[in-house]
Parts: C-alpha cells; sequence; structure tokens
C-alpha cells in the first residue's frame, strides 16, 4: 500500500509519518515537501521516498509517474495566520495546493479505475457549507477548501475526500516525534506549560493526543472507515458525493481516545 504525505515537518505531518513508519502494510511512503525531513532521514527506512517540491500548484509527468500507485493522501501541509499576515499567500497554501493537488490525484484515479482517498487536514470552526458567513479569514479559506474538495468528490465517483477539523493537538505524551517538532519561542514555550494542562481539563471535547490522531489520518488515507462508519460516529457527508467534514469528537470515539 502507497501512501503519499505533505506537511511532514509540521506536528500533524510528523505523526501521521511515524504511524506510517510504523505499519507494516504500508510498503511506500512519498512526502512531497519544500525541504528535508529530518524525521525520514533518521528513520533510515527504504520504503520512503522524499521528492522536493516547490510548486504544489503543479505536478509533472515525472511527480505522477512517481506517485501513480498511491492509495490516499495526509495532506498536513498548512501555516497559521500568526506565520503568514498576507491574504493571498495565506489563501494559496490553505486553498490553492491541495486543491491542485486534489484535482491531480483525481485525473489519476480515473486514469488507475480505482479510488484515491484524499485526507485533507482541516480546523474546527470550519463551515464547508456556507464559507462565505464566517468572519474570521482562516475560517473562511478553509471552508472554501472543503466545499471545493466536497465539489471535486461529486464530480469524480472514485475521489473519496475526507476533511479533519482539528482543535486541540497535544503531543505531550507523542515522544517518538518530540525531536522533529519545530522550534517554539521561549514565551510561547512558557504559556504552552500553562495552557495545555487547563485545555485538557475544559475543553475535553476538542482534544487530541498526536500518536493516536497520525494513526487516525494514517486510517483515513488507506480507506479504513466507510462512509457509513464515519456517518454513524458523528462525522457528516456534505454534498452528492464522497466527501465527509469530520469532528474532533468523531475522532475520539473511532479512535478510542478517552477525555
Amino acid at each position: 500500500m502507497h501512501t503519499i504525505l505533505t506537511g511532514a515537518t509540521g506536528m500533524v505531518g510528523s505523526a501521521a509519518l511515524a504511524t506510517m513508519l510504523a505499519n507494516p502494510a504500508i510498503t511506500r511512503i512519498t512526502i512531497l515537501s519544500r525541504r528535508a525531513v529530518p524525521q525520514a532521514i533518521a528513520a533510515a527506512d527504504p520504503r520512503v521516498s522524499v521528492i522536493l517540491h516547490d510548486n504544489f500548484a503543479s505536478y509533472d509527468a515525472d511527480l505522477r509517474n512517481r506517485v501513480k500507485d498511491a492509495h490516499g493522501c495526509v495532506w498536513a501541509m498548512g501555516v497559521s495566520t500568526t506565520q503568514v499576515s498576507d491574504p493571498v499567500e495565506y489563501e494559496r497554501i490553505t486553498k490553492t495546493f491541495p486543491l491542485a493537488a486534489a484535482k491531480t490525484f483525481g485525473e489519476m484515479a480515473l486514469e488507475q479505475g480505482r479510488p484515491f482517498n484524499f485526507v485533507y487536514v482541516s480546523a474546527s470552526g470550519v463551515d464547508a457549507e456556507e464559507p462565505a458567513k464566517s468572519p474570521r479569514m482562516w475560517a473562511r479559506v478553509k471552508g472554501e477548501t472543503e466545499r471545493g474538495l466536497a465539489i471535486l468528490a461529486d464530480e469524480n465517483p472514485l475521489m473519496h475526500t475526507r476533511s479533519f477539523r482539528t482543535a486541540f493537538v497535544d503531543p505531550a505524551e507523542h515522544e517518538q516525534i518530540k525531536p522533529y517538532l519545530p522550534q517554539r519561542q521561549p514565551i510561547m514555550r512558557v504559556a504552552e506549560k500553562v495552557l495545555i494542562p487547563a485545555l485538557r481539563v475544559f475543553w475535553k471535547s476538542g482534544w487530541g493526543p498526536s500518536e493516536p490522531l497520525g494513526n487516525f489520518l494514517t486510517n483515513l488515507a488507506v480507506d479504513k472507515y466507510s462512509q457509513e462508519e464515519l456517518v454513524a460516529a458523528g462525522a457528516k457527508k456534505i454534498g452528492d458525493g464522497d466527501f465527509i467534514a469530520i469532528e474532533n469528537p468523531t475522532f475520539q470515539k473511532l479512535a478510542g481516545v478517552k477525555p
């Protein structure tokens, strides 16, 4: 089984990569990245291939050929509005890139004649049905991305698109990925020491420990959960195709996470 991963140097992507590396059923892992991935280098796993890719809005014939047999993708690439203040650049990273990739993978699915699972890491508070109503720029853009993924699923019966709306991702007990997490500013580290314990207590429905979360996202990419299972656990089907929006409580239920 062949999986694709983006955002492998971030927290969620690192968690997904750790799961993929630990899963013997996954025979190939292709990481699309703008830079080297220390976690992949340290793993020295022959199943892993890192493709340095600058323009995530475009996929040439060579790249398509290298991932043509992939079963699914975890799209964990993202950026915070605190990192990118320009709304045009934020939209390019958050919306243009994943929709271009999903469209490409959907075309490949039709060529290969088999389904493809595209898993988009979104955020709590997003509305895919009426994104324009959101007063927050980031939520509107992510909602438009989800809406675009729903349309792709409507148009392509082989595209299974999933959006997982992350809330509070907690890596505190995930020792395996800690050496590879982005360094925080000292003031942020101090704030996290105060806030994280409080969030675990007062926002239980939003708690997402990174290890089971990485496993859950990988399972979505390899189609472990049927549409019916996801909806029965509280996820929402949007549109006529196979697009499912998943909130954190659904992840907790299916992954056996007890807040």
